[in-house]
């Protein structure tokens, strides 16, 4: 079960690293009352690419992040890890997936449609970026801990 647990969570964690790739413009510009149009453009066409034009290679996401709860489940049914091992990464998986499932999708879907005023996309764009980086943390502890005690 750690092997799919890895593997699951390593592809997450790059998929996570692409998107922080385009995130990360962001930062820069934290201090500024709004993320300037071009940094916003950059941002808004990659999320245009990876959640509409991109279909179905997103669905392969979904995949991983089922699959590795799923095998975290399991993990912790069938005792294949020490308690501890089983319960910080299934709180650490289900915090960083439920993140992406109720926040993260939806806000990248709408600043890659770019429907909204330039405050509201520099809003979405900095919550993408802020909620991508704990997706990321808790991906990385998923990781560090199913290896840590393989």
């Amino acid at each position: 079960m750690t092997q799919t647990i890895t593997a699951a969570a390593g592809f997450l964690i790059a998929v996570l690293w692409f998107d922080l790739m385009f995130d990360v413009q962001v930062l820069r510009h934290r201090r500024a009352p709004q993320v300037p149009e071009d940094v916003l453009d950059s941002i808004s066409g990659y999320y245009r690419r990876v959640t509409t034009t991109a279909s179905p290679m997103g669905r392969l996401v979904a995949v991983a992040m089922v699959v590795l709860l799923a095998a975290l489940v399991a993990q912790a049914a069938r005792g294949d890890a020490p308690a501890w091992v089983s319960a910080v990464s299934l709180a650490a998986g289900a915090l960083a997936i439920g993140l992406a499932a109720a926040r993260v999708l939806g806000a990248a879907k709408r600043l890659g449609a770019r429907i909204d005023a330039l405050e509201v996309r520099s809003g979405l764009a900095r919550g993408i970026c802020r909620d991508h980086l704990v997706c990321l943390s808790g991906m990385v502890v998923v990781l560090g801990v199913q290896l840590a005690c393989a």
